[in-house]
């Protein structure tokens, strides 16, 4: 796989240009790139695949509850169309995983979802103060007022090379449009030599701060979101189940705890059947352990909400792991004073 994708290396260079020369175009005007007169924060991130997003996305929901933020994302791998507002009882089918999540944790906030970030601030401005959208660095026809750029701690050894060869939407360089940088995903224990050797990969221009963040797991819960007071340890076997771009983070931290794991491993926003399930089911009640749990992460447990997957999940004693995020190196005053210094200026 790997020899095929540097095969695809004319590609890239296709691609690289064509993106370079559309980020010219929007950054010279010749492009128009919508603004608001409303604090729009963007949080996003260079590479296919997940870095953080959602849980920097539901850091700044509760940094900003006073406010009220309302959440705008496209709605990834939903089978819907156009702007729709989340319901009290989302569906990840018709608004996307993510927007389903962010409503279901945070029940008074208004998700919207649409494809067309403009169309949907404009539909959403005249009502809400804040709008924070998830995943729409990429969208230029949007212009920000505030832009979280998020790189993965575990992929930045990575060849900075585009799609298809590597793994990145648009070229390095389109780090400099972001206000912050956050590296996330790093371990807790990252020491300071390393940081500094981390800001010298990223080079942050002066007017960029750079911050550090690292996972924080939190208690397990069960699918309807209450806290499940469960003690993982060496005799337990944990049936794991993902549908995320990357699972290697939260498999390390369950490899902390026991050695006895069951991958079912799925692409990223994976719509699962109920032969996913079935099989699962059928792996778990095989197994002869006398401590035995199905741990699922919070996105994939919005697509495990879909109707047709009821009757089958309610069988199996389904658990979810929430995650959040934690500032290293005593960043999270200046982060925050940073942001709301932002949104306060309005």
């Amino acid at each position: 796989m790997k020899l095929l994708r540097w095969l695809l290396l004319p590609f890239s260079l296709i691609y690289g240009l064509v993106v370079t020369i559309r980020n010219w175009c929007y950054d010279a005007g010749v492009f128009k790139s919508t603004g608001f007169n409303r604090p729009v924060i963007v949080v996003g991130n260079l590479d296919v695949g997940g870095a953080g997003k959602s849980p920097m996305t539901e850091y700044l929901i509760r940094l900003f509850q006073d406010e009220k933020p309302t959440i705008l994302s496209r709605g990834y791998g939903r089978k819907t169309k156009g702007f729709l507002l989340a319901g009290d009882n989302p569906q990840a089918s018709v608004i996307g995983d993510e927007p389903a999540q962010f409503k279901h944790k945070f029940p008074k906030v208004t998700v919207a979802v649409c494809e067309k970030r403009v169309a949907g601030i404009q539909q959403l401005k005249d009502k809400y103060s804040l709008v924070i959208l998830d995943d729409a660095y990429q969208h230029r026809a949007l212009k920000p007022g505030f832009s979280i750029l998020l790189f993965d701690y575990n992929r930045l050894n990575q060849p900075r090379l585009v799609l298809p060869t590597g793994n990145l939407r648009e070229p390095f360089s389109g780090r400099e449009r972001a206000d912050v940088i956050v590296i996330s995903k790093c371990p807790p224990t990252l020491a300071d030599a390393e940081m500094a050797i981390i800001k010298k990969h990223i080079k942050p221009l002066p007017n960029q701060q750079l911050f550090f963040a690292c996972i924080n797991y939190l208690a397990l819960q069960n699918v309807n979101g209450a806290t499940v007071y469960q003690n993982i340890d060496e005799q337990t076997a944990v049936f794991l189940l993902t549908g995320i771009a990357n699972p290697m983070p939260l498999l390390s931290h369950l490899k902390n705890h026991t050695s006895i794991i069951n991958h079912h491993k799925y692409p990223d926003h994976h719509q699962f059947t109920l032969k996913n399930i079935s099989k699962l089911a059928d792996d778990f009640f095989a197994c002869t352990s006398q401590k035995k749990l199905i741990i699922t992460t919070e996105k994939d447990a919005q697509r495990l909400g879909e109707q047709e997957l009821q009757p089958a999940i309610k069988k199996l004693p389904v658990l979810v792991l929430p995650i959040g995020i934690s500032f290293l190196n005593n960043g999270k005053q200046q982060f925050d004073n940073l942001v709301t210094k932002y949104v306060r200026q309005y």
